[in-house]
């Protein structure tokens, strides 16, 4: 018989501003979880939960005697479910989608296990006492998920055909270098926060939160210099691209790219001379996730992807997919 999404296919057929809506919901809540995830660490919860997959060892949730870090962190936890129903509802709604775009699934499935894969490393971050190698892991897989999710909303507003370049070779590989130093650019940040100011955890009763053994102003300068090669790449992006003349999308995207780069230089400056203050901090997490965004978008404007072929009737698909549940 039929297997449960192709019963569903079957009865539900959501358009593509559907799939459209949904790849951005879970795009959203990609973001969100970086956010809710520093929040975590900047209010010394990061060991609210005393242990993993349990809250402490005998109780699911956290007790009355943990306070409100332990609510911190369980609600932490508690929102990679809606994280994932998000996720759901895009895969679903890519697969039910007349015609079946089997490459949207797959991006709907990879965000998926992304998110089982850093719940995981959650986990262990909890179990090693906030080890800032593994809470930098954390952060980075949480940034592969705003990868994967930024490429299926993108891939939803396009056809399935192979991808036809709008720009010369030297300008995508341009692209390609400013997307590789952004992302270096964010791992060096969660090096400066693991030898920063916030480890995660209050320190108050028992042993400091081992922190990177790495000088903290040198690696806040590398830092600042792989914002500043950023910032230069990306201007130099946008004198180019206006030059030639390229698609209107992508040289608005490299805009909003620049203009993101420079709030965020600002915020990491104040935030620098400041003792990063836990709410610059935060706002600093979430501009990297939305510059990170930013950057992915860009080469992905240089080229289209028209449709393969004309719709196929969805009546169609299911038939051709019979498979025992």
């Amino acid at each position: 018989m039929l297997n449960p999404s192709a019963l569903l296919a079957a009865r539900w057929r959501p358009s593509a501003v559907t799939v459209r809506r949904a790849a951005l919901a879970a795009l959203v809540m990609s973001v969100v979880i970086v956010l809710t995830g520093g929040a975590v660490r900047l209010t010394a919860s990061g060991l609210g939960c005393t242990t993993w997959p349990r809250c402490t060892g005998e109780s699911l949730t956290p007790t009355p005697e943990m306070g409100v870090h332990g609510v911190i962190e369980f609600t932490n936890r508690m929102l990679t479910y809606v994280l994932c129903a998000a996720i759901a509802w895009a895969t679903l709604a890519a697969r039910c989608s007349p015609p079946w775009r089997r490459s949207l699934t797959r991006l709907g499935w990879a965000q998926f296990w992304l998110v089982m894969s850093n719940a995981v490393i959650g986990g262990v971050t909890v179990l090693t006492g906030l080890n800032p190698y593994v809470v930098a892991v954390h952060m980075v897989a949480a940034m592969g998920l705003v990868w994967v999710a930024v490429l299926m909303w993108e891939r939803s507003k396009e056809g399935d055909g192979p991808p036809e370049p709008s720009v010369t070779r030297p300008l995508t590989q341009l692209s390609y270098v400013l997307v590789a130093v952004v992302g270096l650019l964010v791992l060096a940040g969660t090096l400066v926060t693991g030898a920063g100011h916030h480890p995660g955890a209050s320190s108050s009763g028992g042993e400091p939160v081992w922190r990177i053994p790495v000088d903290y102003d040198r690696l806040a300068q590398a830092h600042a210099d792989l914002a500043f090669l950023s910032v230069g790449l990306t201007l130099a992006a946008v004198f180019v691209l206006a030059a030639v003349k390229a698609p209107p999308a992508a040289r608005a995207r490299v805009r909003d790219l620049l203009v993101l780069l420079l709030l965020q230089g600002v915020l990491g400056f104040v935030q620098y001379f400041t003792d990063a203050p836990e709410v610059m901090v935060g706002l600093h997490m979430l501009g990297a996730a939305l510059v990170w965004a930013a950057a992915l978008r860009v080469p992905l404007a240089l080229r289209t992807r028209p449709a393969v072929t004309a719709d196929v009737p969805h009546a169609a698909v299911p038939a051709a997919e019979t498979a025992a549940v």
